[in-house]
């Protein structure tokens, strides 16, 4: 882990990408090297649950509960989306969340302790829903799925089995804020407070504990900025 990913020697902060195996390996490996004492993870308790037990959800869910929960708009941009991520991982042979998951059924074996840091899936999808006008919405959807189908067509090349290296992640966020300016809000920025919030609420209420942070690596490097600013600010 590099150095400028610390924060005050108790905050760690590891980049992941959902569906790439050498994060998985990462998240194991960090953790057994630092022994944290506790683990943030990018998920909220609804989204761990789901990829802690697939088959009984899968099972579960239905169409109609879900266009009740998230509204019809909100069930049709969900199912798009996470399509599109399980067309990415099959390609890689990776289920998407799997270094989220790790991250978990490690810390579970050696009884530490797990925080959940994102905002609860649900509000992200109704506000996604609600916020975004249905132009930028389908250009986003056409694009990830377009993209799903032929990864040829992506503009930046990278290989989806690794962690993209930081400058290729910079203009990958970039693109997005000037393609999507409304979707980069939702779905990176105010995360990106949230998650960083979170972070430090919990590095106050434990302050002797040292934390590793598991984000999406496209969350890192503005959740270390907040981060910052916060700890200055206090």
């Amino acid at each position: 882990m590099k150095e400028k990913d610390r924060m005050t020697g108790r905050i760690s902060i590891i980049g992941s990408s959902h569906i790439a195996k050498e994060s998985v390996e990462s998240v194991r490996k960090e953790i057994e090297i630092h022994s944290p004492d506790i683990v943030a993870l990018e998920l909220d308790s609804h989204r761990a649950y789901a990829l802690m037990h697939k088959k009984e959800v899968e099972g579960k869910k239905s169409s109609r509960e879900m266009i009740k929960a998230l509204g019809f708009k909100g069930f049709i941009i969900a199912s798009i989306a996470s399509y599109t991520q399980k067309k990415l991982g099959d390609m890689v042979g990776v289920d998407p969340g799997s270094e989220m998951k790790e991250a978990l059924i490690v810390a579970k074996s050696k009884g530490i302790k797990v925080a959940f840091i994102d905002q609860d899936v649900n509000v992200t999808l109704k506000k996604f829903s609600k916020a975004i006008g249905w132009k930028e919405k389908w250009q986003f959807i056409k694009d990830i799925f377009e993209v799903s189908i032929n990864p040829k067509k992506r503009k930046l090349k990278f290989d989806i089995s690794k962690v993209p290296e930081e400058k290729i992640i910079e203009e990958m966020i970039l693109e997005v804020e000037k393609k999507y300016p409304n979707i980069h809000r939702v779905l990176v920025e105010e995360r990106n407070v949230i998650m960083a919030k979170k972070l430090y609420t919990l590095s106050r209420n434990h302050p002797d504990a040292k934390i590793l942070a598991v984000v999406g690596a496209g969350h890192k490097a503005e959740i270390i900025k907040i981060l910052k600013k916060l700890e200055k600010e206090n």
